[in-house]
Parts: structure tokens; sequence; C-alpha cells
């Protein structure tokens, strides 16, 4: 089970947030996110542990997000794109069930 799911810019198109969601057969979990962290795309292994024991949108909703590893400009601070990353990781994980 696998998807991608993006936010784009409603100008540009590219991903304000994006979200790879991963539960490979071996059960391992893998979540990236992408357009929205401060250094690129990273992995979030809170997220994958809570999905591997529970794959559904609900088992990452108290999930944390730093704010402080965010992209903050003129498209959205920090805050928002921390909260985008919980709300288009629970779409990739809807996507991928």
């Amino acid at each position: 089970k696998a998807a991608y799911v993006k936010y784009p810019n409603p100008a540009s198109r590219y991903a304000m947030c994006g979200v790879f969601a991963a539960r490979l057969k071996d059960g391992s979990v893998r979540v990236a996110i992408t357009g929205a962290g401060n250094d690129g795309v990273f992995r979030h292994t809170e997220m994958e542990e809570a999905l591997a024991a529970d794959w559904s949108p609900a088992a990452i909703a108290s999930c944390s997000v730093d704010e402080g590893d965010m992209l903050s400009d003129i498209h959205g601070d920090s805050a928002y794109r921390a909260n985008l990353v919980r709300v288009i990781a629970k779409r990739a994980v809807e996507a991928a069930a």
C-alpha cells in the first residue's frame, strides 16, 4: 500500500506540502514529507511508528510536527505548514488504504 498526496501552491503548482506514505510487505512503514521542511525532504518517524501499529488516519492524529523545522514564507508560516503536514499525511494514508 502506498500513496503520494500533495497540496499545491495555487500559483506555481509546486507542492507546499507533499506526503508519501507506504506500508511495505514486511509490515514496516515509511512516511516522507516534501515541500514543507527547512532542510528539504524528511522522514517522519513518529508517524511511521504510529502507522506500523495501526494503519489509519486516526493513528497519526496526535503525532507532533515541529514548527521550528518548517519553512515560513509569503505562502504560509511555519505553524500553517506544520498543520498542513498533519492534514496531508492523513489524506495520504486514506488514499493508500
